[in-house]
C-alpha cells in the first residue's frame, strides 16, 4: 500500500499543507520540522502521486510524441533519442502510433490535450499538413509543438528539418565523380521529406549531368514493390549505372535485386541509400548512405522543447546539415 502525505503528516503531528510544501521544497516550513518530514519521507519510500501534484502545479511533466507507424525503424529510433533525453530531465512521454489517417491525427490531438501534455513532437515530414496545422490551432493553441524534419508556419510550431535536398544533391555528385553515366532516383511514396529528396537528385541532375533528363520515379512501398521497380527500372534502362534509393531499407532490397539481375554493385550498378540505418554498414557489400543526423535532429528537438518549456526564445526553423557516409556499393572517387 503506498504511503500519503496524510500518513506522513500524522506521523509528524503536522498538517498534511505542511508536508506537501516539503515534498514540493516550498518556503515557509521550520527546519526542525522540514528535517523530520524529510526523515519520515525516505524512511516511508514515499512516492509523490504525479497526478495530484499536476492538479496543483499545474504541470503535467507530460510530452506527446506522435509517429504514423512505430514499425518505421528510422521514426521509432528518434523518438527512442528523445523519450530517453526527456526522461533525464524528469519528462514522461505519452506516444501514440496514428496511422496516416488525418482525421485520426484529430483524435490524437485531442486526446493529448485531455492528458494535458506541456509539449508535443511530431516525427516525420508527413505531418505538414493543413489537417494537423488545423488540429493545434484549435486544440494546442499555446503549446510548444516542435516537428522532426518538417515544419508549417504558426504561431507555437518549431521545426527541426535536416537537409536531405542538399545531401542528395551531393550524392548525385559522388555518383558523377565516381564515373557514373546515367544515375536514377527511386522513392516509395510521396512525402515532403521524400519530395525533398526528389529535388535533390533534380539539382544534382542540373548541376553534375547538364543535358541528361532526369530519370525519378515513385514505387508502391514494400520489398515486392521494390524489387519489381528496381527490375522495371533496369529493364527499361539497361544504361543505368547508378540508383539513389530514398531510404536504407529500399536500398538493401535494391541490392538483393540487383543481384538476381546478375549486376555486380558496384562495377556495375552503384548503390545509395539515405538514413544511414545501422544495418548499413553490414550488407554486402556496405551501403553508402546519406546520414540525415537523426540523433542531431532528435536532441534539438528535446532542448527546444526544454527551451520553450522555460520561456526561452529558439528558432522557428532550424537546418541540420546532412553528410554522405561513403562505403562499399560505391566506386573509389580515386579511380577516375
Amino acid at each position: 500500500m503506498q504511503i500519503t502525505i496524510y500518513d506522513i503528516a500524522r506521523m509528524a503531528n503536522v498538517s498534511a499543507s505542511t508536508v506537501s510544501r516539503v515534498v514540493n521544497n516550498k518556503p515557509n516550513v521550520n527546519p526542525k520540522t522540514r528535517a523530520r518530514i524529510l526523515k519520515l519521507l525516505a524512511e516511508h519510500n514515499y512516492v509523490p502521486n504525479e497526478a495530484a501534484r499536476g492538479l496543483v502545479t499545474q504541470n503535467s511533466h507530460m510530452i506527446g510524441i506522435l509517429l504514423t507507424d512505430i514499425r518505421t525503424t528510422h521514426h521509432t529510433q528518434g523518438v527512442y533519442y528523445i523519450e530517453q533525453e526527456l526522461s533525464r530531465h524528469g519528462y514522461s512521454c505519452i506516444i501514440h502510433n496514428t496511422g496516416r489517417d488525418e482525421q485520426n491525427w484529430v483524435h490524437y490531438i485531442q486526446e493529448l490535450r485531455q492528458r494535458k501534455v506541456e509539449a508535443l513532437i511530431l516525427m516525420g515530414s508527413i505531418y505538414q499538413s493543413d489537417t494537423m496545422k488545423e488540429a493545434i490551432a484549435l486544440y494546442l493553441p499555446d503549446l510548444p509543438v516542435v516537428i522532426c524534419n518538417g515544419y508549417f508556419s504558426a504561431p507555437n510550431v518549431y521545426g527541426i528539418v535536416s537537409d536531405e535536398q542538399g545531401g542528395v544533391m551531393e550524392c548525385t555528385g559522388l555518383l558523377q565523380r565516381t564515373g557514373c553515366r546515367r544515375p536514377a532516383f527511386l522513392m516509395s511514396r510521396s512525402t515532403p521529406s521524400n519530395e525533398l529528396k526528389k529535388q535533390g537528385y533534380l539539382d544534382g541532375m542540373g548541376r553534375y549531368f547538364p543535358g541528361l533528363a532526369p530519370l525519378a520515379r515513385e514505387i508502391e512501398p514494400g520489398a515486392e514493390s521494390t524489387i519489381a521497380g528496381t527490375r522495371a527500372l533496369l529493364g527499361e534502362h539497361p544504361d543505368v549505372d547508378g540508383i539513389i534509393f530514398s531510404d536504407d531499407n529500399m536500398a538493401m532490397v535494391g541490392l538483393r535485386a540487383l543481384v538476381d539481375l546478375d549486376k555486380r554493385v558496384p562495377e556495375d550498378v552503384q548503390v545509395i541509400g539515405i538514413n544511414n540505418a545501422p544495418f548499413s554498414s553490414l550488407t554486402i557489400p556496405s551501403l553508402t548512405s546519406l546520414d540525415n543526423m537523426l540523433y542531431d535532429v532528435s536532441m534539438t528537438a528535446v532542448r527546444h522543447v526544454l527551451a520553450l518549456l522555460l520561456g526561452q526564445r529558439v528558432s522557428k526553423k532550424m537546418f541540420i546539415s546532412t553528410e554522405v557516409v561513403v562505403r562499399a556499393s560505391t566506386l573509389p572517387q580515386a579511380a577516375y
